[in-house]
């Protein structure tokens, strides 16, 4: 008896995967735009203003800039770099720029698990962490998912250049 070999539908776990890619995707996206969007109210302003100020990266930008327009300044990086992201199926180089500017930022913003006082609780140091430490540590999913969108928009790039 003869077996014939069709198409089939894609698998459970193939079909999950994709659209575990597209939450991370644009999950990433939504939430780098919404984050720097609320740079421009004040009390964001001001909760990121000690963050900013202990951070050998940042500090100097209040030097030149006050407390909301340097909120206002980061707030639109991480919108750009968030509508970037977003754009990966018209534009994947671009995509990939986004994703790899929001790995440099959340580097940076992970870096002030070492220069923020008050990141870990007190009286009981590392891994013990504050309510700030808290805030900052989810910034390394968010590095997780920013790394593997630049390497699913270079590779997209790369398919589309072979396909020229």
């Amino acid at each position: 008896m003869a077996t014939f070999h069709t198409a089939r539908p894609a698998s459970t776990a193939l079909r999950l995967e994709r659209i575990g890619a597209a939450v991370i995707r644009y999950g990433l996206a939504l939430v780098v735009v919404w984050i720097g969007a609320l740079k421009f109210a004040a009390y964001e302003a001001a909760a990121i203003e000690g963050l900013v100020t202990n951070s050998p990266l940042l500090s100097w930008m209040y030097g030149i800039a006050s407390v909301p327009t340097v909120a206002a300044v980061i707030g639109v990086g991480e919108i750009v770099l968030g509508v970037l992201i977003a754009v990966r199926h018209v534009a994947p180089r671009v995509s990939a720029v986004g994703s790899v500017g929001a790995i440099l930022m959340f580097l940076t913003t992970l870096s002030f698990m070492l220069s923020t006082p008050g990141v870990w609780q007190a009286d009981y140091g590392f891994p013990f962490l504050s309510g700030a430490g808290q805030f900052l540590v989810k910034d390394l999913i968010l590095l997780g998912a920013a790394i593997w969108t630049a390497g699913d928009s270079l590779e997209a790039a790369s398919v589309r250049k072979g396909a020229r």
